[in-house]
């Protein structure tokens, strides 16, 4: 049975998913969710979302939660990478498609951040345009700068 609930954050409405086992989805306000979550507050769901409030007032780095993303293989080693991006830094879509040994995948890369289904828990904020400019975000380019301006700022505690 997946499971969903919501829950308000200094970023706004946050719906996380799971499994039953483990986080699978982490929704922004504005986005469209699947229908087949049963609405009700598991454990592991508290537990998502009381890492994700600590990680929001600056007291978290690393989350240590069970995720499931789901997709092609491509796309699940693009996430680990993403995973791997220190707290408080960032890389470029390129950056990452070396890591992942496609080094001339930087769009694929972009498609596989836009289809990251657990955001936040997999730190896809983190990416930015070889120019260091801040490029698209699912949650939006406002949420995308909060997060990033969240982590410089406590990323030396």
């Amino acid at each position: 049975m997946r499971s969903i609930f919501f829950y308000q954050t200094d970023i706004g409405e946050i719906r996380i998913a799971e499994n039953g086992t483990a986080i699978t989805n982490l929704y922004f306000q504005e986005e469209n969710i699947a229908e087949d979550f049963v609405v009700q507050e598991t454990n592991l769901l508290k537990e998502a979302a009381e890492q994700l409030r600590s990680y929001l007032a600056g007291k978290r780095k690393k989350f240590a939660l069970p995720i499931a993303p789901n997709s092609t293989e491509f796309m699940l080693s693009v996430w680990e990478a993403l995973r791997t991006i220190p707290y408080g830094e960032t890389r470029s879509y390129g950056e990452i498609a070396q890591s992942v040994g496609k080094p001339k995948a930087s769009r694929a890369v972009g498609l596989a951040n836009n289809k990251n289904p657990i955001p936040i828990f997999i730190p896809c904020h983190r990416v930015i345009g070889a120019n260091g400019k801040l490029v698209g975000y699912l949650g939006g380019l406002q949420i995308k700068e909060y997060l990033l301006e969240l982590e410089r700022l406590y990323g030396n505690f």
